[in-house]
């Protein structure tokens, strides 16, 4: 049974310009209307799981990948204008410079929207239109990873273990980032660190579990190929380790390590 975001204060959520709500409040309804399953996550999900208020100038939908197609289709008869930004993780439904984002990727890692996100998503109504959120889990793991120059989001990821620490499914997260645990370790690490007397919300299983992996790692030669895996985080801040340092990708050149055909 889904859940509700109860506990959020009174008038949390930041009132963009009329213009701009009239737009949302048209987009969410039509998505609540068009029976296409989405989540409501970015900052209108942070205010309502934190009560954290922050300029922010679209929404963010998530969606799988068929459905933001299903959903441009149904909004495009809807005589709305919509763009597939980026075919590897963005969609757009807009209006002049006003736009609702539908993400179903996220663009440096795979990080892809399934089924399992709508699992006991909480419900909560944002300009008029009844919603659902990404559950606290997959709000973590769509955040974690984004650590750009331009843009880090540590601080929401500390904020909602902080939280939403009960309504985190840790096993999952574990599981979602077993390919990255040392992403995950850091991240707890900050955690602990900007609040040392909330540590015990992190459960002691999952720390004991990180740092075991990480002294059985000590013990295991390193890679003989240099690799930079800092691309993931960031393309851009990271690319001249690439270009002009002589790292190879986050998933090193399968060609040198096992030959062509």
């Amino acid at each position: 049974m889904d859940q509700q975001v109860t506990d959020r204060p009174t008038g949390s959520l930041i009132q963009p310009p009329p213009a701009a709500e009239a737009f949302y409040s048209e987009v969410l309804r039509l998505m609540a209307k068009s029976d296409i399953p989405f989540l409501v996550s970015g900052t209108y999900a942070l205010a309502s799981y934190t009560g954290i208020d922050r300029p922010t100038k679209d929404v963010d939908v998530f969606a799988k990948a068929g459905d933001a197609l299903k959903m441009l289709a149904f909004f495009k008869e809807h005589e709305f204008d919509v763009e597939m930004v980026d075919d590897r993780w963005l969609a757009r439904v807009t209006r002049g410079k006003l736009f609702v984002d539908i993400i179903y990727n996220m663009p440096t890692v795979t990080t892809h929207v399934t089924d399992e996100w709508f699992e006991g998503a909480p419900e909560t109504e944002l300009f008029g239109a009844n919603v659902r959120l990404v559950p606290p889990t997959q709000f973590i793991w769509s955040k974690i990873f984004v650590q750009d120059h331009h843009r880090y989001d540590g601080a929401d990821v500390a904020h909602m273990i902080l939280k939403r620490h009960k309504e985190i499914n840790w096993e999952q997260l574990l599981s979602h980032m077993e390919l990255y645990w040392e992403v995950l370790l850091i991240a707890l690490l900050n955690f602990r660190f900007i609040y040392p007397s909330e540590r015990e919300v992190v459960p002691k299983w999952l720390m004991d579990e990180l740092l075991e992996r990480l002294k059985d790692q000590a013990d295991v030669k390193g890679p003989g190929k240099r690799v930079c895996r800092g691309r993931i985080f960031s393309p851009r801040d990271y690319s001249i380790d690439v270009d002009q340092w002589g790292f190879s990708e986050a998933v090193g050149n399968l060609e040198e390590q096992y030959g062509s055909d």
